[in-house]
């Protein structure tokens, strides 16, 4: 049964401006140290830091809560798996309030054209 449904579009120049401007704080809030990794040895690494946003926030969206409760940025976290798929991780509050909710399955589709960053995320109960 779907409980939730989100999607977010990022313009990835956002991130590209955050990048140039050293913005290292607002990294550190957003992303956990292993998205950061993961972002910064990529070459288009702006794409793929708006990706992982756009995924939180679709995230934030299908559980139609946003960010209370507790929870941060950092607990929702996009891995890749083996084969590239992106996942999502959660940790802390916010894989607390996903058990609370009694849901078992996250769906997630990242995609990007051009100037734009898009993420999708359905949730299962």
């Amino acid at each position: 049964m779907i409980y939730g449904t989100g999607i977010d579009i990022v313009e990835i120049a956002r991130f590209e401006r955050f990048l140039q401007d050293g913005n290292d704080a607002l990294f550190r809030r957003l992303f956990t140290p292993g998205e950061r990794a993961y972002c910064s040895a990529k070459k288009k690494s702006a794409q793929h830091y708006a990706l992982r946003f756009a995924a939180k926030e679709a995230y934030v969206k299908a559980l139609g809560l946003g960010l209370r409760d507790g929870m941060s940025w950092q607990e929702v976290e996009v891995v890749n798996n083996e084969l590239g798929k992106p996942e999502v991780s959660l940790h802390g509050r916010a894989g607390e309030i996903f058990s609370e909710l009694k849901l078992n399955k996250v769906h997630v589709a990242l995609s990007h054209d051009g100037a734009y960053a898009v993420a999708m995320m359905v949730l299962e109960r």
